[in-house]
């Protein structure tokens, strides 16, 4: 296992070479977005109309944050149940997405699909939400403002850290995990 520091324009180069069990801090730009903004980007892309970001080697967070306090630039950002969006991520990632991150464990669909693009899904620490807001430098709603907090944001991240938990290789640690502790009681 290794640490990356990573410049999200890298993560398209970079994640190929991820393995689950790696530590990252990410600097950069990454999304927000929960199941309805991936219902509605799918849609979207189905109808042929603009995205409201270019999917080709994004990173997108499964968040929604709370309102900004004075002086902050976000609430607490804690990661959603990644399931969520499983129904939608492989068409995302046929389409270029390169980085997830959230929390839990993912379905076949989506391994497989990581796979065929070269993907990484990235966990982040739940119940740290306060403490992932530190790393988030700016935030920009650009898309499906009417969501409110399930808004697609940009952020501006700077050393966010986030561990790999599947990568395209079939590396898993939600497997790897159950089959290290099956058993033991």
């Amino acid at each position: 296992m290794s640490h990356y520091q990573i410049n999200t324009t890298e993560l398209k180069e970079i994640a190929p070479k991820l393995r689950a069990g790696d530590t990252v801090s990410l600097t950069g730009v990454i999304y927000t977005a929960r199941d309805a903004a991936h219902k509605r980007i799918v849609a979207a892309m189905e109808a042929g109309e603009p995205l409201p970001f270019a999917l080709d080697g994004a990173a997108i967070y499964y968040a929604g944050p709370t309102p900004a306090k004075p002086g902050q630039v976000v609430g607490s950002i804690g990661p959603t149940t990644s399931g969520r969006m499983d129904p939608y991520a492989p068409t995302l990632l046929d389409a270029g997405l390169t980085c997830m991150i959230g929390k839990g464990a993912r379905g076949t669909g989506v391994a497989q699909a990581m796979a065929r693009n070269g993907a990484v899904y990235m966990v982040a620490i739940g119940g740290a939400g306060a403490l992932i807001a530190g790393a988030i430098k700016s935030l920009e709603v650009v898309a499906y403002e009417d969501l409110g907090c399930e808004s697609v944001k940009r952020l501006t991240v700077d050393n966010f850290p986030a561990i790999v938990s599947m990568d395209c290789t079939g590396g898993n640690l939600y497997e790897a995990g159950t089959q290290t502790y099956q058993g033991r009681a």
